[in-house]
C-alpha cells in the first residue's frame, strides 16, 4: 500500500487519518526485515513504533502537527540521536551512546518524523563505495552485486529499495550524489550552512540534506529542516531565492571535455536543446584541478579530526596495550580501518614542515580561485549542468586502488568548494542502470535548482 507513496503522500493521508503513522512505520520495518541482505541498515530503532503512536494520538485529540507527521526518516551513521548508538561506521565507535540529539534531528522530531532506524556508510564518511565500513558492504539497491556508493551508500540503497521513504545523510565530495546516481534516487548537496551540522560527525565541507525518490519531496525535506543554528556559527538563513523561469543553462567547458565519451549525458543536451533549452558555454579553467586539491585539503582536515581518537578518552582503547605508546599505536592501529589510515597519513603528509608550502597552502589557494571562478559562471547562465558520476555503479571489490575510487567525485566537488547547491536527479540510464544527472545553481538559489530539475525531468521523459 505505502511501496509507492511519496512523502507528501503519506504526510496527507496521516493527516487526514486515511491510514495511522502506526501502520507506516509497520510496513518500513518489515520492509526493512525483508531488505537485510543489502546492508543498507544497521539497525532499526526500537522506539519507532512508540513515536508514531504518539503522533497518532495527537491527530486523534486533533492536536496541530507538523509538515513530516508520521513519516519514518532514516539517519546515516554520523548523526548523532540522544541515547542511540552512532558509530561513524568506526571501530573506534562502535560502543558509542550518543548523549545528545544533533540539531537536524530535534527538527525532524519538531516537525513529527519518526527517527526510524540509522543507515551503513564508510567510515568517517571517507569513501567512495560503501566499502569502508565496519558492517560490511553495502549492496546497490537495482544489483547486488554492484557497489551502492559512498560514503553514504546506506542512506541511499534504503531509500531506492523502498525501506524508508525519506534518509537524512552528509555530502562532501559527492557523498550523497554519487551513490544517488548509482541507485536511481534524488539527493541534494545545499548552499553551504543551510542544514546545521551540529550533532554530526562531518567536516567543514560537509552538508546535511535529504535522499528522497523524488524532486517534490526532496525541496520539501530541505526546507523543513534547513535554519539557522545557534549551535553552529557556520549556518545561515537561506533565502531560497526564486528566479521565475531559467534563461540560459551553462555547459562547461573543461567538464564537457571529461564527458565526451558520455553519450547518455550529451543525449540528454541534444533532447533538452531540441525542446528549446537555450545552453551556453561557461569556462572554469581550474576545474581539473579541483579534486586534487580538494583531496589535499580535507586530509589535512582529517588528519586534524580524527587525532582525538586516540585509545585516551574519546574512543575504545586496544586491550593489549602495554604501556602509554601502546595506547596509541595499537588503538589507532585497531580503531581506525583502511581508508581512515591512508586519509590520516596523506594529512599528516601535506602538513609535516616540509610539504606545508607544497601542498596545503597551494591546494587552498586554489580551491578559493576554483570557488572564485564558480561564482564568476553564474554571469554567464544560471544553472550548470554536469554528469554526476564518471560511470554507472561498478562490482563489488573491483576498484581497490585510492586513485580510481578518488576520481568518481571529479564532477561533484567542484560545487562543494564552491559552498553551492547541487542537486542530482535520476534521469538518464545506462547499461539498464541508473545514472544521475546535476545541476548546481549559484548560492541559495536551490528554489531554481529543483524547479528546473522538475522541467528537465518531464522534457526527458516526454522524449522516453
Amino acid at each position: 500500500m505505502f511501496s509507492n507513496m511519496t512523502v507528501l503522500d503519506l504526510v496527507e493521508g496521516i493527516k487526514q487519518q486515511k491510514f495511522t503513522a502506526e501502520e507506516v512505520v509497520k510496513y518500513y520495518i518489515s520492509v526493512a526485515e525483508q531488505k537485510k541482505d543489502n546492508n543498507a541498515v544497521i539497525e532499526v530503532f526500537a522506539d519507532a513504533l512508540d513515536r508514531a503512536k504518539e503522533i497518532d494520538l495527537k491527530i486523534a485529540k486533533g492536536e496541530q502537527v507538523g509538515k513530516l507527521a508520521g513519516v519514518p526518516v532514516a539517519l546515516s551513521d554520523n548523526i548523532l540521536v540522544k541515547g542511540k548508538y552512532s558509530s561513524s561506521a568506526s571501530n573506534f565507535l562502535s560502543t558509542f551512546l550518543s548523549p545528545y540529539s544533533a540539531t537536524v534531528v530535534e527538527k525532524l522530531l519538531s516537525e513529527d518524523a519518526v527517527i526510524f532506524a540509522r543507515t551503513n556508510m564508510d567510515e568517517f564518511s571517507m569513501g567512495v563505495t560503501t566499502e569502508n565500513s565496519i558492517y560490511g558492504a553495502t549492496k546497490n539497491a537495482v544489483n547486488p552485486s554492484l557497489v551502492a556508493g559512498g560514503s553514504n551508500g546506506g542512506a541511499v540503497v534504503a531509500v531506492a529499495s523502498g525501506i524508508c521513504p525519506v534518509a537524512i545523510a552528509s555530502d562532501a565530495e559527492g557523498n550523497m550524489r554519487q551513490p544517488a546516481s548509482f541507485n536511481g534516487v534524488v539527493a541534494i548537496k545545499p548552499t553551504a550552512g543551510t542544514v546545521s551540522r551540529y550533532g554530526t560527525m562531518a567536516s567543514s565541507m560537509e552538508q546535511i540534506a535529504p535522499i528522497t525518490k523524488t524532486i517534490e519531496d526532496n525541496e520539501y525535506v530541505l526546507k523543513a529542516i534547513a535554519g539557522k543554528d545557534f549551535h553552529d556559527a557556520t549556518t545561515i538563513n537561506n533565502s531560497f531565492a526564486k528566479v521565475d523561469k531559467v534563461a540560459k543553462v551553462g555547459l562547461v567547458k573543461e567538464a564537457m571535455a571529461l564527458a565526451k565519451d558520455n553519450k547518455e549525458f550529451n543525449d540528454a543536451i541534444n533532447t533538452l536543446k531540441s525542446k528549446g533549452v537555450e545552453f551556453v558555454e561557461v569556462e572554469i579553467p581550474h576545474f581539473d584541478k579541483a579534486l586534487a586539491c580538494y583531496y589535499v585539503v580535507s586530509s589535512a582536515e582529517a588528519t586534524s579530526n580524527l587525532a582525538k581518537f586516540d585509545g585516551i578518552k574519546s574512543s575504545k582503547r586496544s586491550k593489549d596495550i602495554t604501556d602509554l605508546e601502546s595506547v596509541y599505536i595499537l588503538s589507532r592501529s585497531e580503531g581506525f580501518g583502511l581508508e581512515a589510515k591512508r586519509r590520516v597519513m596523506m594529512g599528516n603528509f601535506f602538513l609535516s614542515k616540509e610539504n606545508y608550502n607544497i601542498y596545503f597552502s597551494k591546494a587552498s589557494k586554489v580551491i578559493r580561485i576554483v570557488a572564485e571562478e564558480i561564482e564568476k559562471v553564474f554571469e554567464s547562465c544560471d544553472i550548470m549542468l554536469l554528469p554526476t558520476t564518471l560511470t554507472e555503479a561498478f562490482k563489488i571489490g573491483e576498484r581497490t586502488d585510492a586513485v580510481s575510487q578518488l576520481k568518481e567525485g571529479i564532477f561533484t566537488v567542484p560545487a562543494s568548494i564552491a559552498g553551492i547547491p547541487s542537486l542530482t536527479i535520476p534521469v538518464l540510464r545506462r547499461n539498464n542502470l541508473p545514472l544521475g544527472l546535476q545541476l548546481c545553481g549559484a548560492k541559495c538559489s536551490e528554489d531554481l535548482v529543483y524547479s528546473t530539475a522538475k522541467e528537465f525531468e518531464k522534457l526527458l521523459k516526454e522524449e522516453k
